[in-house]
């Protein structure tokens, strides 16, 4: 097995490497947010407060791609990706804290500072696989980059679920500090190897880059970044805050039920997404669109304002909110996977060879910015109305990053 490895070409030993630093990355992430939810709202936290305790996280994770982006293409892909795994395992080490010293700004910090790692780790996953995949004909090359992109996304995802998982299990077993020592001592091991192994020039611009050329002046990638924004939005607004509290306040669940629940949905999620290269490759060709995606969008909108539907009549049509949510949250999650792994091709087929980290890191801001508008308005929603009118507005801004993306007219950058 080792010799295999050994032989295998320097590139795909590099997206390999970068695979398993996302993935360490990821499980800690996950963890670590159902670590947070699950602890504060057994201390009494209204879900509003446990929305704000994210508040900095996605703040961040807004500035972490900008900066970001011009970051990796100045110093290379390679160092933005290790300075955010030692980021992670410091943020990590923060909340190791007694517990009378885990305040809410204490805890806002340390979220600000896992936001940075996690935005600066995703930027530089995504963006250096651009510069991996191998140059062959154009069809074969994005068919390629295609398949690259959704196993790197779609693998990140369901370790994301068993993060979920972990999170919720070490609660329950270990308790908050120790995750904490536990996740930050696994994650120190994998930077170490990742200073070692990773090369040091992985997307670095062969220009100098200036500062002000972060935002895109490219009208493609700007509604592409605007349909971005709307489609985290939508997932978030429901699925962040609202969901898991709604489960244990209204459903009854244990914490334990809750991180099983949500750990085999963003599993499933993951798998769908892994695979939709199956879906809409033939003969190393696809027909990937501002259409085929506004299609895929409106899906999404609809599948999500019949899941409203259901839970608003859920008594007259005597089903349980219990049945609906479970079932409607996979078909949902089916859905999203497949809108968001034809997101995520398009944004690396789009961005420019030189610097790439420029354009994935403008577009994963958008990404950023959809998250924090999700997660505030989940915890503000929820607390003045209910988990309907979540999903209500979900609809609407699913509806709208269809409306967006519709208007993009390269594809194959």
């Amino acid at each position: 097995m080792l010799n295999k490895i050994i032989a295998l070409p320097s590139a795909v030993k590099q997206y390999l490497l970068i695979t398993t630093n996302y993935w360490f990355f990821t499980l800690t992430d996950g963890a670590l947010r159902m670590l947070v939810l699950l602890h504060f709202h057994h201390l009494g936290y209204s879900p509003l407060a446990i929305a704000m305790l994210f508040l900095f996280y996605e703040i961040f994770g807004v500035i972490t791609n900008l900066v970001g982006g011009w970051l990796g293409a100045r110093i290379g892909l390679n160092k933005t990706m290790n300075i955010g795994l030692f980021s992670q395992v410091f943020a990590l080490l923060m909340l190791t804290v007694p517990e009378q010293y885990l305040t809410v700004i204490w805890v806002m910090l340390a979220q600000a500072l896992s936001g940075i790692a996690k935005d600066l780790n995703k930027m530089s996953a995504k963006s250096s696989i651009k510069t991996l995949v191998p140059t062959t004909n154009n069809n074969q090359h994005h068919a390629v980059l295609f398949r690259w992109v959704a196993y790197l996304t779609g693998s990140k995802n369901a370790l994301k679920g068993i993060g979920f998982f972990l999170g919720a299990w070490l609660l329950s077993t270990v308790g908050f500090s120790a995750a904490m020592v536990i996740m930050a001592s696994i994650l120190a091991i994998v930077f170490v190897l990742s200073l070692v192994l990773l090369q040091g020039d992985l997307g670095k611009a062969k220009y100098k880059v200036n500062f002000k050329e972060i935002f895109s002046t490219h009208p493609s990638l700007n509604y592409l970044a605007g349909a971005r924004l709307f489609l985290f939005a939508a997932r978030d607004i429901w699925f962040v805050v609202a969901l898991p509290i709604y489960l244990v306040s209204n459903l009854g669940w244990q914490h334990t039920n809750v991180g099983i629940f949500m750990a085999l949905w963003i599993i499933a999620y993951g798998i769908v997404q892994g695979s939709t290269p199956k879906f809409f490759i033939k003969n190393n060709q696809h027909n990937i669109n501002g259409h085929l995606l506004f299609t895929w969008g409106i899906i999404l909108s609809s599948v999500t304002l019949l899941l409203a539907l259901l839970m608003f009549y859920a008594t007259k049509l005597n089903i349980s909110a219990e049945i609906i949510i479970i079932a409607g949250l996979f078909i949902f999650g089916a859905v999203f996977a497949i809108n968001s792994a034809l997101h995520s091709y398009v944004i690396v087929a789009m961005a420019k060879e030189d610097g790439v980290s420029m354009d994935v890191g403008f577009y994963y801001m958008a990404n950023a910015l959809g998250r924090l508008l999700g997660t505030v308005m989940s915890g503000v929603i929820y607390q003045l109305t209910n988990l309907i009118t979540c999903l209500i507005i979900s609809a609407l801004f699913a509806g709208l990053s269809a409306l967006l993306i519709k208007r993009i007219t390269v594809v194959n950058g």
